[in-house]
């Protein structure tokens, strides 16, 4: 990509970040970047607008932590058709009041002309090969690829958070993509404190103890791999529980999981307490589990690996080109549900063997996803898109 320089920024123009679910943030790793990205960019000098989901009268705020948001008017309905027309009135919104637009994901792909109609710049993430999930239906995923075409389309700059994702939009459509990765901050030390864990009900009657459990947190749907992480772990000869942190994306994949446990003692040893929003519990169980286990098999760089990165766990994480990306030697991977049951019973019975990765894997964390130099990166294309001044040879 050739960026021309010869300008002056201007960091008080407006800039508006818009398709997530907004901040602060309690779901999902868009949400956890704007909540890390919108505060530090005002900092700099940046006004900037975020879109929520929910309305101002149920008691939200119009500022956090210095970003302005604004809010959809309308109460969630079906999901699908509630996140298109979410995302195409923060376009209309954020085209009348903002210089440049900074859109995450690409399901109002074809409504991504919106800003253009009154000269505003705009910048696309293209997350994660969305149209791939299994839990969209044929008819779903056609709309999604041509969702994500229409985003190349008209983005004046796209933006892959991970370089694989980086690689296939340009090798697909021939247009060059801005590799700005997630990243993480590194959270404090969280002791291990029985009465933190006194509010969730499976939690308590389960009577978890440190280091005597195995962890997953994520949305609970077929692409994160959740029946293949619970298979596996039913086959391994583990004694510890296994805790999976999140809630089911649908009733189907809901139903198809809970007939997995119907196996004998499967109940008394998989944990599903749901999602747990408390950051301060989510964190003492991170960093007390025995160790941990991805299974996000679609996606560029996942916030909740890199979390479970800077926690220094032992991890396991689905062998694909995206967690390989972010974890290169310093995590295991597997294949399938009998892989993933022999690596757990590694790890049982040769921990010291493996102990050395949670050191390697927090180390990768520091050096290569600080918010700190992320933040840079994104200022840089900021006011660069703003002044007009990025173009693609």
């Amino acid at each position: 990509m050739t960026v021309q320089t010869e300008f002056k920024p201007n960091k008080n123009r407006k800039l508006a970040i818009v398709g997530s679910r907004g901040i602060p943030a309690k779901y999902g790793g868009f949400e956890t970047c704007v909540e890390a990205v919108a505060p530090r960019l005002v900092e700099k000098g940046w006004n900037v607008f975020v879109s929520c989901e929910g309305t101002r009268d149920e008691g939200k705020p119009s500022i956090y932590k210095g970003v302005n948001l604004f809010y959809f008017p309308i109460r969630p309905f079906f999901r699908i058709a509630y996140e298109v027309l979410y995302d195409v009135y923060s376009l209309l919104k954020s085209s009348l009041i903002c210089d440049c637009i900074y859109m995450l994901g690409y399901g109002a792909g074809l409504f991504l002309f919106i800003p253009k109609l009154s000269g505003r710049k705009l910048a696309v993430n293209v997350d994660g090969l969305e149209w791939k999930r299994a839990k969209f239906n044929r008819l779903e995923k056609l709309i999604l690829l041509i969702s994500e075409r229409a985003a190349v389309k008209f983005a004046d700059v796209v933006v892959a958070d991970s370089r694989e994702i980086k690689k296939y939009i340009e090798q697909r459509y021939g247009k060059q993509a801005v590799y700005i990765t997630n990243g993480v901050d590194i959270p404090r030390h969280e002791e291990w404190n029985d009465q933190k864990l006194a509010g969730n009900s499976s939690l308590r009657e389960k009577r978890l103890l440190p280091n005597d459990y195995w962890l997953a947190v994520a949305r609970l749907e077929p692409e994160n791999n959740i029946h293949t992480i619970i298979q596996a772990f039913l086959k391994s000869s583990s004694k510890r529980k296994l805790l999976i942190v999140g809630n089911f994306s649908s009733k189907k994949y809901q139903k198809y999981v809970q007939r997995i446990l119907s196996e004998d003692n499967a109940r008394e040893r998989v944990i599903l307490p749901g999602a747990i929003y408390d950051l301060g519990l989510l964190n003492m169980l991170r960093q007390n589990c025995f160790a941990y286990i991805h299974g996000h098999s679609v996606g560029g760089t996942n916030p909740t690996l890199l979390e479970a990165m800077s926690m220094k766990n032992i991890i396991i994480a689905h062998g694909n080109e995206f967690n390989r990306e972010v974890g290169g030697d310093t995590i295991l991977y597997f294949a399938d549900a009998n892989d993933l049951a022999t690596k757990i019973n590694e790890v049982e019975n040769a921990l010291d063997s493996f102990v050395h990765l949670k050191e390697a894997a927090y180390s990768r964390v520091l050096s290569n996803y600080s918010w700190t130099d992320i933040v840079e990166e994104y200022d840089k294309l900021f006011q660069k898109l703003c002044a007009g001044k990025v173009a693609y040879e």
